[in-house]
């Protein structure tokens, strides 16, 4: 069962643990070098000891995995692929329902404006969340009409994680998006996460002093075969 603590007492633990601080992602797929749970592990004692405040990572394993190895917030999701629908984070109730359980701090959702599976609509599936799982949300989208509908459907915090990966975005592929991280900032009343190709502490500074309430890293810290990638070939993930 889920612990009986309001969503919105789960949502003040977070935003206090977070502020201005790092959030490392740990993702890594199956098939990459890193993938399993003895290293998401090991990178949450990492970002512990480095310096992090929190964590974002996949599935029910690595969320408890993570919560049982550092003391850090976390905000979890599920990633799974539905035949026809472009959206898989989180995408439907069940899959929210499963890292509800696992203990997540904040559950993470597709907020784009793409047709989800299931015929699920996004206003619903951040309902049930808040007041039947009890969690605060996290929405990633992409532009900043997809920020305020999920500001108006009622997210808790919304976060720049899919600008760049959708089909009508996929031209901003080039280093973050700090422009979407200002727009959105000026526009919505709940706190903004900057996330998507932060790679430096320049990048990390710049999104704070743009108004974002924390910043997301997760190819930078977590997939060595891509940094050096980066480091050989000059290419930006």
């Amino acid at each position: 069962m889920l612990m009986m603590v309001c969503w919105r007492e789960r949502l003040e633990y977070f935003l206090k643990r977070t502020e201005k601080g790092l959030i490392v992602s740990i993702q890594a797929s199956k098939g990459e070098p890193f993938y399993g749970v003895k290293y998401a592990e090991a990178f949450a004692k990492a970002a512990k000891i480095g310096g992090a405040v929190g964590i974002r990572t996949n599935g029910v394993l690595y969320i408890k995995a993570v919560k049982k190895t550092v003391d850090l917030p976390v905000i979890g999701i599920y990633k799974k692929l539905y035949k026809g629908f472009e959206v898989y984070i989180t995408p439907t109730k069940e899959e929210a329902e499963k890292i509800a359980l696992a203990g997540t701090d904040i559950i993470g959702i597709d907020a784009t404006l793409r047709k989800r599976p299931r015929g699920t609509s996004l206003e619903k599936l951040i309902k049930y969340i808040k007041y039947e799982l009890n969690t605060p949300v996290l929405a990633d989208v992409s532009t900043i009409d997809e920020a305020i509908q999920a500001w108006r459907y009622g997210a808790d915090i919304v976060a720049t994680t899919l600008s760049g990966y959708t089909e009508y975005t996929k031209h901003k592929l080039n280093g973050p998006d700090f422009e979407l991280v200002e727009c959105i900032v000026k526009k919505i009343s709940v706190p903004v996460i900057a996330e998507g190709r932060f790679w430096t502490h320049e990048d990390f500074k710049k999104a704070l002093e743009l108004g974002a309430h924390a910043v997301v890293v997760g190819t930078a810290i977590t997939r060595p075969h891509l940094i050096i990638k980066k480091i050989v070939e000059g290419h930006v993930y």
